[in-house]
């Protein structure tokens, strides 16, 4: 697991020049997705017995829940005559297609057809990596994940936890919204916040698959903010970190249910407390406040590479990860 760190010694990239990244492949450009970690539901949508359908990558997936209670994301299409499997059931810890009760285990492979002729061997599902965390269903394009959601400080059990869907998608890719974290401009400007030390941009730690820094400063309505702050992929952003003094924490998800669009789901926590309900409280009054500040620019901008200044070189660098970050599909022939 990717534990979070503040151990690394920053990057003193201040005196680089700034790359300013070619052509960034838009999502399903040439077929292909960034396999990065993303939302695809609330785990409160998916009971214990039950399947639901989303739109994932270009196509269709489902989940259902066991009757042991664990969730799993595979794609929609039943592999006998393509009948979506969101309208079966669960039996037992199987998902059974409603067109000839073919059912196929948790491993994605038929088991078992409404006849009794034996299952063919080629009629499988494709099983995509999923893990179910902080109240939402999280899944990974590809067979295998590259890299796994970070580790946050406190387990589950001693927080308070709040997980919300946006209502309304937004029509840009996920990466749009991630690269609103290194751009610092973008955090001064729009979201007002002030920094008590110059732009941190020599303060981000970087690898393969994200980065990390931490921000002090003040938020709107003067709230006294130190945020540890980060991205994993393209389609992922945590934060802890104490406002007011107070700790508490955030992590958003930036859902590909099409090319060309997200949907962003989230959850925001405290330490359970007295006054643990009354922190969750600002802390939604805070997250709406932020995406809606956002939401006009994700569905109106057409990102491109721009003309950068040095107050964009952690932006810059982000970009450029964009832009070679692994793309596959693995998945296309059965989603489809």
């Amino acid at each position: 697991m990717d534990n979070i760190s503040r151990e690394k010694k920053p990057v003193d990239e201040s005196q680089a020049p700034i790359t300013r990244p070619s052509h960034i492949p838009a999502e399903g450009e040439d077929g292909l997705f960034r396999q990065s970690w993303y939302p695809i539901c609330l785990s409160s949508e998916v009971g214990t017995g039950s399947v639901i359908g989303r739109g994932f990558l270009d196509g269709r997936v489902v989940i259902f829940r066991t009757e042991e209670g664990k969730s799993h994301v595979m794609s929609a299409y039943c592999p006998h005559l393509g009948a979506d499997l969101s309208i079966g059931k669960v039996v037992g810890n199987c998902v059974q297609c409603a067109f000839h009760h073919w059912q196929y285990d948790t491993s994605g492979g038929c088991v078992k057809t409404g006849i009794g002729d034996p299952p063919p061997g080629g009629a499988k599902l494709f099983k995509f990596p999923s893990v179910e965390r902080w109240g939402i269903v999280w899944v990974f394009n590809g067979e295998t994940p590259l890299f796994e959601l970070p580790q946050l400080p406190c387990s589950e059990d001693e927080l308070e936890i709040r997980a919300y869907k946006y209502p309304r998608p937004f029509a840009s890719d996920p990466w749009v919204f991630a690269a609103n974290t290194p751009d610092m401009q973008h955090i001064k400007v729009v979201h007002k916040v002030q920094f008590t030390v110059e732009d941190p941009h020599d303060l981000v730690r970087w690898d393969q698959w994200g980065l990390e820094y931490t921000i002090k400063g003040i938020h709107q309505g003067g709230l006294e903010i130190e945020w540890h702050a980060g991205l994993r992929g393209t389609g992922f952003f945590w934060r802890i970190g104490t406002t007011n003094g107070r700790w508490n924490g955030a992590v958003t998800g930036f859902g590909l249910h099409e090319p060309g669009s997200h949907q962003v789901y989230g959850a925001y926590m405290v330490k359970k407390g007295p006054d643990a309900e009354a922190q969750l409280e600002n802390m939604r009054v805070i997250t709406e406040r932020t995406i809606d500040e956002d939401s006009e620019l994700l569905n109106t901008i057409h990102y491109r590479k721009g003309m950068l200044t040095k107050a964009d070189r952690t932006l810059a660098k982000y970009l450029l990860m964009v832009r070679d970050f692994p793309r596959a599909h693995p998945s296309a022939q059965f989603i489809r």
